[in-house]
């Protein structure tokens, strides 16, 4: 079995401060793009994960391997799996494409395995904060720890060009940094420079970007850089360090990539998607 797992851009992200649980509870707009990586299931002599071109873990830390072993130990079924995780999604990045893997391998898993629906959704939850928005995709507020998401009418009309710059951010760092910077909100972005089919969520804003520039004062520096070469806004995804700017069209999005300073880690024009995650042939 096949699948293709999407990447997610935070078009918008609140954070409060931390609870009892230990948990920051948020509330942001999410929505899948159409930049992807592929993940295969399948029955095998024994068990093994492979990661061609190692850019994430090839061991059993991968997330997509978790899925698939949480999914065989809740099945009615067992036998061994052979996990092949083939990425493009860069990672550190914002873009959730870990937790995207793990929602494909998790769904691939569960048909494999016979977990039931209610059964896929408790494993989303537990396996992170991404995967919930991950399983389902598309256009959704998601709230509570990541764990409740309510889908939106899917937001077309218009693409994002996505830069990663040569910045590694970890996720529990920045969050550290926004304790101690005392939970700052992030500079909004107005309806006026939104496109229309997002202008009823304005103003979006992501709070994580005071805490990421804290610990990486760089991420400004590419953010007003591309900022002025674009003439746009440009907004940090997640907890960063990519970066992104809306456009009215994909070739609009290509456009400005080719201005893009020498250096990033990735970069990529990209569309919104209905979905999270999706086997090949549907």
């Amino acid at each position: 079995m096949r699948a293709f797992a999407y990447a997610k851009v935070n078009l918008g992200l609140r954070v409060r401060s931390v609870g009892a649980d230990g948990y920051h509870p948020l509330r942001g707009l999410f929505q899948s793009v159409d930049w992807c990586d592929e993940i295969v299931v399948e029955d095998a002599e024994s068990d093994a994960i492979e990661v061609p071109g190692g850019r994430a873990p090839a061991d059993w830390t991968n997330l997509a391997w978790r899925a698939v072993a949480a999914a065989r130990s809740m099945g009615r079924t067992g036998g061994s799996i052979r996990v092949v995780v083939r990425k493009d999604i860069p990672s550190p990045a914002g873009l959730g494409g870990g937790s995207a893997n793990a929602a494909a391998a998790l769904g691939l898993a569960a048909r494999r395995f016979s977990v039931s629906f209610d059964g896929v959704r408790t494993l989303a939850a537990e396996l992170g904060s991404d995967v919930p928005f991950a399983l389902v995709g598309g256009t959704a507020i998601v709230t509570g720890h990541g764990e409740l998401v309510s889908p939106e009418p899917l937001a077309t009309g218009f693409a994002l060009a996505i830069v990663v710059p040569p910045i590694e951010l970890e996720t529990r760092a920045v969050y550290r940094a926004w304790d101690t910077l005392g939970g700052p909100d992030g500079p909004p972005i107005s309806s006026g420079d939104l496109p229309p089919a997002l202008r009823g969520y304005a103003p979006l804003a992501n709070d994580l970007y005071p805490a990421a520039v804290s610990v990486a004062p760089a991420v400004d520096d590419w953010r007003a850089e591309l900022a002025h070469r674009w003439g746009v806004p440009v907004v940090m995804t997640g907890s960063g360090a990519g970066l992104f700017a809306y456009f009215a069209t994909r070739r609009e999005a290509e456009e400005a990539l080719s201005a893009v300073p020498a250096g990033v880690s990735a970069m990529r024009a990209v569309e919104p998607v209905p979905h999270g995650w999706r086997e090949a042939g549907e």
